[in-house]
Protein backbone atom coordinates (compact mmCIF):
# COMPACT_ATOMS: atom_id res chain seq x y z
CA UNK A 1 0.00 0.00 0.00
CA UNK A 2 2.16 2.93 -1.59
CA UNK A 3 -0.36 5.71 -1.17
CA UNK A 4 -2.34 5.14 1.95
CA UNK A 5 -5.92 5.74 2.89
CA UNK A 6 -7.29 8.42 1.90
CA UNK A 7 -9.78 9.54 4.73
CA UNK A 8 -10.71 12.50 3.30
CA UNK A 9 -12.47 11.43 0.46
CA UNK A 10 -13.98 8.70 2.11
CA UNK A 11 -15.52 11.25 4.62
CA UNK A 12 -16.61 13.25 1.84
CA UNK A 13 -18.38 10.16 -0.28
CA UNK A 14 -19.86 9.03 3.50
CA UNK A 15 -21.28 12.02 4.70
CA UNK A 16 -22.58 12.55 0.58
CA UNK A 17 -24.32 9.12 0.79
CA UNK A 18 -26.28 10.22 4.13
CA UNK A 19 -27.50 13.38 2.64
CA UNK A 20 -28.78 10.87 -0.52
CA UNK A 21 -30.76 8.48 1.77
CA UNK A 22 -32.07 11.49 4.13
CA UNK A 23 -33.43 13.11 0.78
CA UNK A 24 -34.60 9.76 -0.70
CA UNK A 25 -36.20 9.24 2.65
CA UNK A 26 -38.16 12.92 2.35
CA UNK A 27 -38.69 12.07 -1.50
CA UNK A 28 -40.98 8.81 -0.41
CA UNK A 29 -42.34 9.98 3.25
CA UNK A 30 -42.53 13.72 3.63
CA UNK A 31 -40.90 15.69 6.12
CA UNK A 32 -41.17 14.48 9.43
CA UNK A 33 -42.15 16.87 12.20
CA UNK A 34 -40.47 20.02 12.19
CA UNK A 35 -37.36 18.82 9.72
CA UNK A 36 -36.43 20.97 7.01
CA UNK A 37 -32.81 22.02 5.33
CA UNK A 38 -31.06 24.85 4.08
CA UNK A 39 -28.46 23.56 1.64
CA UNK A 40 -25.87 25.75 0.44
CA UNK A 41 -24.03 24.68 -3.10
CA UNK A 42 -21.74 25.93 -5.54
CA UNK A 43 -23.70 27.58 -8.59
CA UNK A 44 -20.90 27.27 -10.79
CA UNK A 45 -20.45 23.62 -10.87
CA UNK A 46 -20.44 22.24 -14.30
CA UNK A 47 -23.59 19.93 -13.15
CA UNK A 48 -25.81 21.99 -11.58
CA UNK A 49 -28.82 23.17 -13.38
CA UNK A 50 -30.79 26.15 -12.58
CA UNK A 51 -32.53 29.09 -14.09
CA UNK A 52 -30.19 32.18 -16.01
CA UNK A 53 -31.58 34.36 -13.78
CA UNK A 54 -30.71 32.24 -10.39
CA UNK A 55 -27.50 32.05 -11.88
CA UNK A 56 -26.70 35.50 -12.75
CA UNK A 57 -28.54 36.30 -9.27
CA UNK A 58 -26.29 33.95 -6.92
CA UNK A 59 -22.73 33.66 -9.30
CA UNK A 60 -21.05 31.86 -6.47
CA UNK A 61 -23.34 30.16 -4.02
CA UNK A 62 -26.90 30.11 -3.47
CA UNK A 63 -28.78 28.91 -0.29
CA UNK A 64 -31.84 26.96 -0.58
CA UNK A 65 -35.08 25.86 1.67
CA UNK A 66 -36.35 23.01 1.73
CA UNK A 67 -39.64 23.34 4.52
CA UNK A 68 -42.90 24.24 4.22
CA UNK A 69 -43.57 24.32 0.20
CA UNK A 70 -41.16 22.02 -2.46
CA UNK A 71 -42.04 19.80 -5.48
CA UNK A 72 -41.18 17.10 -7.45
CA UNK A 73 -38.01 16.09 -5.50
CA UNK A 74 -36.21 13.00 -7.13
CA UNK A 75 -33.04 11.60 -5.79
CA UNK A 76 -30.34 10.03 -7.64
CA UNK A 77 -26.81 8.24 -7.22
CA UNK A 78 -25.15 11.67 -8.47
CA UNK A 79 -27.62 14.47 -7.06
CA UNK A 80 -31.09 15.68 -6.87
CA UNK A 81 -33.94 17.65 -8.79
CA UNK A 82 -36.52 19.81 -6.67
CA UNK A 83 -39.01 22.30 -7.62
CA UNK A 84 -38.68 25.55 -5.15
CA UNK A 85 -41.06 28.48 -4.91
CA UNK A 86 -38.75 31.74 -5.41
CA UNK A 87 -41.21 35.17 -5.10
CA UNK A 88 -44.19 32.86 -6.16
CA UNK A 89 -42.54 31.44 -9.74
CA UNK A 90 -41.35 27.54 -8.82
CA UNK A 91 -38.43 26.76 -10.53
CA UNK A 92 -36.68 23.69 -11.38
CA UNK A 93 -33.44 22.88 -9.65
CA UNK A 94 -30.78 19.76 -9.81
CA UNK A 95 -28.20 19.79 -7.29
CA UNK A 96 -25.60 17.14 -7.85
CA UNK A 97 -23.94 16.16 -4.12
CA UNK A 98 -20.92 17.67 -5.29
CA UNK A 99 -21.87 21.00 -5.55
CA UNK A 100 -23.44 21.03 -2.11
CA UNK A 101 -20.86 23.25 0.83
CA UNK A 102 -23.07 23.30 3.13
CA UNK A 103 -26.34 20.54 4.49
CA UNK A 104 -28.34 22.19 7.73
CA UNK A 105 -30.99 20.64 9.73
CA UNK A 106 -31.73 23.20 12.10
CA UNK A 107 -34.24 21.18 14.27
CA UNK A 108 -32.07 18.79 14.97
CA UNK A 109 -28.94 21.25 15.11
CA UNK A 110 -27.64 19.00 12.54
CA UNK A 111 -25.04 20.39 9.97
CA UNK A 112 -22.45 19.53 7.56
CA UNK A 113 -20.11 21.44 5.74
CA UNK A 114 -17.68 20.29 2.52
CA UNK A 115 -14.59 22.37 2.14
CA UNK A 116 -11.48 21.75 -0.41
CA UNK A 117 -8.16 22.22 0.60
CA UNK A 118 -5.13 21.07 -1.49
CA UNK A 119 -7.43 20.52 -4.48
CA UNK A 120 -9.14 17.62 -4.43
CA UNK A 121 -8.70 16.61 -0.48
CA UNK A 122 -12.34 16.98 0.96
CA UNK A 123 -12.71 17.21 4.89
CA UNK A 124 -15.96 17.87 6.81
CA UNK A 125 -15.34 20.36 9.33
CA UNK A 126 -17.60 22.69 11.99
CA UNK A 127 -19.83 25.66 10.52
CA UNK A 128 -21.08 28.56 11.60
CA UNK A 129 -24.82 28.49 10.22
CA UNK A 130 -25.83 32.18 11.78
CA UNK A 131 -27.25 33.43 8.58
CA UNK A 132 -28.68 31.46 5.47
CA UNK A 133 -30.29 33.20 2.32
CA UNK A 134 -33.89 32.17 0.98
CA UNK A 135 -35.00 34.04 -1.77
CA UNK A 136 -31.87 36.62 -1.94
CA UNK A 137 -33.05 37.52 2.29
CA UNK A 138 -30.87 36.76 5.11
CA UNK A 139 -32.76 35.15 7.52
CA UNK A 140 -31.79 33.68 10.77
CA UNK A 141 -32.73 29.70 11.45
CA UNK A 142 -34.70 29.04 14.23
CA UNK A 143 -31.14 27.52 16.08
CA UNK A 144 -27.93 27.08 15.40
CA UNK A 145 -26.45 24.15 13.89
CA UNK A 146 -23.80 21.64 15.38
CA UNK A 147 -21.76 19.41 13.24
CA UNK A 148 -21.44 16.21 13.54
CA UNK A 149 -18.15 14.94 14.88
CA UNK A 150 -17.46 11.02 14.35
CA UNK A 151 -14.56 11.48 17.36
CA UNK A 152 -17.76 11.62 19.71
CA UNK A 153 -18.79 8.13 18.74
CA UNK A 154 -15.61 6.13 19.80
CA UNK A 155 -14.73 4.83 22.79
Amino acid sequence: MSQGIDYGNLMHRAMRGLIQEVLQDVAARGLPGDHHFFITFDTGHPDVEIADWLSDRYPGEMTVVMQHWFDALEVTDEGFAVTLNFGDAPERLYIPYDAIKTFVDPSVEFGLRFETQDGDDDDVEEADFAEVEEDGEDEKPQKDAEVVSLDSFRK
